[in-house]
């Protein structure tokens, strides 16, 4: 299929970035989450994400009442200021943006309410829930999500760690319709051993839909930088399994 690693002398195989086409999980809006702080800073992030290879990126800012109270237009207004400075700084890069929706209750008031949610391509929003505790309700409100003629696409499912011990609620995720999304760096430690041994999981056991960045700052543009390429998500592209360049 598409030449998706090449193999250097040391034997070890490095992963280009540019087949994927498409990054659909990153903070590169400034001052409106833990991303990118100031617009300098979306500018350099952007940079490296073009360095990399991406021909597209769809940001995805935090929608997280309790921190982040972001709105399409406080998106939308953010979304224009940068692509007029990558466009001022000749950067040939396309950017759009969507959101990460956090499933409480201010999602909860936006379904009852049928607010357009804001999406990847489509009908597809990307999700995420409590990192510390299982959430009660998370299924109910993808429930409500998916009777609006949504897709939920779950981020980062490898980094709910608390899930190692429940893996059948992943199952009972991709059962329900919902599609996975993989942060790369999850695969090389980047945020702990148990959520490699998840994301590897995940990866072996063919749960995951597409692959994003989930770039917040510099340091993950490093990190990306040195992202070796285990055979397991060679194999999983090769397989033609990433919907990155439909987005």
């Amino acid at each position: 299929m598409f030449k998706l690693f090449s193999k250097p002398a040391s034997g070890k195989e490095k992963f280009d970035f540019s087949m994927l086409k498409v990054d659909m999980h990153s903070h590169l809006l400034p001052g409106i989450d833990d991303g990118a702080k100031d617009l300098e800073n979306s500018l350099e992030l952007i940079r490296g994400l073009k360095a990399l290879g991406y021909k597209k990126l769809i940001t995805t800012p935090h929608i997280l009442w309790d921190m982040y109270r972001n709105t399409p237009a406080v998106i939308a207004e953010k979304l224009e200021l940068v692509k007029e400075a990558v466009k001022n700084e000749g950067i040939d890069i396309e950017i759009e943006a969507a959101a990460e929706y956090f499933l409480d209750e201010h999602v909860q008031e936006l379904l009852h309410k049928k607010e357009p949610l804001l999406t990847l391509s489509g009908k597809l929003v990307l999700t995420e829930f409590s990192m510390a505790y299982a959430s009660m309700n998370v299924k109910d409100i993808l429930f409500d999500m998916q009777m609006q003629g949504y897709q939920p696409v779950i981020a980062h499912p490898e980094r709910y760690a608390y899930l190692q011990r429940n893996k059948d609620f992943f199952v009972e995720l991709k059962d329900i319709g919902c599609l996975f999304q993989l942060n790369l760096l999850s695969l090389s430690g980047g945020y702990g051993r148990v959520v490699a041994e998840l994301a590897n999981y995940l990866l072996k056991n063919g749960f995951y839909d597409m692959i994003g960045t989930d770039l917040h700052h510099t340091g993950h543009v490093e990190a990306l930088k040195k992202f070796q390429a285990p055979p397991l998500l060679k194999e999983w592209l090769d397989a033609g399994k990433a919907l990155n360049s439909k987005l």
